[in-house]
């Protein structure tokens, strides 16, 4: 049995690591309690709106690397290039601007938690 990863979804495993600051737990948190705002159950009946790509973003923190899938790959770089892209485009006031922020906090960044010290 092959426990090896492809190269590019250990690539992407690094980078998701690098961006996403939030815990399995505290994204699934953050999920549910965002959808049950006031935009939780849209008028087109389609129930709760957690985020899909959250939801899979939750199921790669729980997983060991070697038991990751291309599709966790794809996922993965998928949030790397969604969060480097709102990085990117920040807004002036990134405190204040709660939509950004909590887009962001969908797929597990917290532009405004501290990025840990490295020694």
């Amino acid at each position: 049995m092959n426990n090896r990863v492809s190269p590019e979804v250990e690539l992407a495993w690094e980078d998701f690591h690098r961006l996403v600051n939030m815990t399995s737990d505290e994204l699934r948190i953050w999920l549910l309690t965002d959808a049950s705002g006031e935009e939780a159950f849209p008028a087109d009946g389609q129930g709760p709106g957690v985020s899909e790509l959250g939801a899979r973003v939750v199921d790669v923190l729980r997983k060991r690397k070697v038991d990751l899938t291309e599709s966790d790959g794809e996922v993965m770089q998928e949030v790397v290039d969604y969060v480097e892209d709102r990085l990117d485009h920040r807004p002036p006031d990134v405190e204040r601007d709660e939509e950004w922020r909590h887009a962001l906090m969908s797929v597990g960044h917290d532009p405004l938690r501290p990025q840990p010290s490295r020694a």
